[in-house]
């Protein structure tokens, strides 16, 4: 169910996402440097940053549309559309670039069918990239819903897979 944000033009946005940008916005506006804060903190309690949510946060935080899309747009952490039920991190750091991950990245994106900031037609796995995760003694290495995982081969990966879809 849709309900207008009071303010002036303000587009529609979901009764659940308002409470959520209030609520975030309120706790969070007068910290210094809180637009990312803010926008972690609105990510992490809906699982992205929607786009119709951008003018309410712009208000709340006293910046312009402009300044809040372009933090959002800049930073490849905050997705502005639902993530999949798995999010995979794959490391791109030199590292893991020498012990194989351009092969494991090619691999990947094949096997799911999808790119960077996607994800897969049956909402399942959202492949993102990320550049150090901190895991570079067990090159290549990938993060899934936060868990760690070093040494990752082609079949490394496609074992997983398997494992998780059954």
């Amino acid at each position: 169910m849709k309900r207008a944000v009071t303010g002036s033009s303000l587009p529609d946005i979901p009764e659940s996402v308002r409470l959520v940008v209030l609520e975030v916005t309120g706790r969070l506006k007068d910290v210094p440097g809180a637009l990312l804060p803010v926008l972690h903190g609105i990510q992490d309690a809906l699982g992205h940053v929607p786009e119709d949510a951008v003018p309410l946060i712009a208000r709340e935080m006293n910046l312009s549309r402009a300044d809040v899309h372009g933090v959002i747009s800049f930073y490849h952490y905050f997705r502005q559309k639902p993530a999949g039920k798995h999010v995979i991190y794959l490391c791109r750091a030199e590292s893991c670039q020498a012990m194989g991950a351009v092969t494991l990245e090619k691999h990947v994106k094949q096997r799911l069918g999808v790119d960077f900031h996607e994800t897969t037609k049956d909402g399942q796995y959202t492949l993102e990239p990320v550049y150090c995760l901190g895991n570079c003694a067990c090159s290549p290495a990938m993060m899934v819903d936060g868990e760690l995982k070093g040494r990752v081969t082609p079949e490394r990966f496609d074992a997983w897979l398997a494992a998780e879809a059954s």
